[in-house]
């Protein structure tokens, strides 16, 4: 049974957030997806669902194995910002990114 909204959202952090640390030390490695999964505790269905997405958003590239597995997972240079952004937001103290 695949997640319910709330966990699908939470499954989408979490892979951006390990990615995010993962391209601090080298931003053109990519993330082995078996790895991902197991480190994070996500479902194959939900973690390829979850891959889908991202990519969908411009924000990871995925190398896609047999039945749909993500095999390699790559943080964008949009998926960066994304990050920056929000990393850049938390730190602010009203919430907000300054100009």
């Amino acid at each position: 049974m695949m997640a319910m909204l709330r966990e699908r959202k939470g499954y989408r952090e979490k892979i951006m957030r390990a990615l995010y640390q993962a391209a601090e030390d080298n931003r053109l490695l990519g993330v082995d997806g078996a790895k991902l999964r197991d480190d994070l505790g996500i479902p194959a269905p939900d973690l390829a669902a979850a891959c889908s997405y991202l990519a969908g958003e411009g924000w990871v590239v995925v190398d896609w194995g047999r039945d749909n597995t993500p095999e390699m997972i790559t943080l964008t240079h949009r998926g960066i910002r994304r990050m920056e952004t929000d990393e850049e937001s938390a730190a602010s103290p009203e919430g907000r990114t300054t100009p």
